[in-house]
């Protein structure tokens, strides 16, 4: 079984997938003093296609979010919203946005007690979904350069056809034109096999690098707060190599970041430590 090579890339079986994602963010002091922490929760549903030209159909069945260690509470106008989501060769549409997903949906956030969300946690909601379908885009053939189809045996690494790739952060009147972020090099290796779900998977590590990134938080429309920072995110991927569905996945990622303050005469610089682990789940409300 170690030596014997692998086909990671098999046609995905046509059952109806059921994921449950949890991102933590812990920001950090530069003395490393905690400074709070938020938590968002989203329950996905997947259909595949059975029409080639469309994507396959996700539903966001739940989204919820603690901050800053408030209550959880949901946001409701995610629920039940459904988009369809397909690879393509840059991981954009035709109308510019990575993987698909509507950055209007995001445009000014609020809570089901009626708050909106700050743009900084709106971005994080947003985020959520770009992480989710970054570890398809890892998992699956790269139309564009070496991916996962090109791991063969257990051992074997490649650099992503994701690496030093930029994609525009942009949402609206929130976070402003010429927001990006930029990896850096991606590199996937097929690092071993495992049991997940009862499904044998194998284990997919991706490593981003020195990545990068600048956003431009809108405070109004003449008035912004500037984000520059680097990044690096790190983590496994478990897929089933039967069906070609994920199983689970996890991320690890460290942020540092310097923002300028109007007013403020010295810049802040804070440390942010982020993690997500993915799981595939019954269908909600099973036993």
């Amino acid at each position: 079984m170690l030596k014997q090579e692998y086909n990671l890339t098999p046609q995905h079986s046509k059952d109806t997938q059921y994921y449950e994602m949890i991102s933590r963010l812990q920001p950090h002091a530069l003395d490393g003093t905690p400074q709070g922490w938020d938590v968002y929760h989203l329950i996905l549903r997947c259909v595949p296609s059975k029409d080639p030209s469309k994507g396959d159909e996700y539903t966001c069945l739940k989204f919820t979010v603690v901050i800053n260690k408030k209550p959880e509470v949901d946001i409701p106008s995610l629920t039940n919203w459904k988009y369809y989501f397909s690879l393509t060769p840059n991981s954009r549409d035709d109308r510019g946005y990575v993987f698909g997903i509507d950055h209007a949906k995001f445009e000014k956030l609020t809570d089901a007690n009626g708050s909106m969300l700050p743009p900084g946690n709106t971005y994080h909601v947003y985020n959520a979904f770009i992480d989710f379908h970054a570890m398809i885009l890892f998992s699956e053939r790269s139309a564009g350069g070496k991916g996962a189809q090109d791991l063969k045996l257990i051992g074997d690494k490649v650099v992503h056809a994701a690496a030093f790739s930029e994609a525009p952060v942009n949402l609206g009147s929130q976070v402003g034109e010429g927001s990006y972020f930029k990896n850096g090099e991606v590199t996937l290796a097929f690092k071993g096999l495992s049991l997940e779900n009862d499904k044998t998977c194998a284990i997919l590590e991706y490593d981003s690098g020195e990545s990068s990134f600048f956003m431009r938080m809108m405070m109004t429309p003449n008035s912004e707060i500037p984000t520059k920072g680097s990044s690096h995110y790190w983590g496994d991927i478990f897929k089933d190599i039967s069906t070609g569905w994920i199983q689970k996945a996890t991320l690890h990622e460290m942020v540092v970041s310097e923002t300028t303050v109007l007013g403020l005469p010295n810049k802040v610089n804070m440390v942010v430590e982020r993690s997500i682990e993915i799981k595939n789940v019954k269908r909600p409300g099973s036993n």
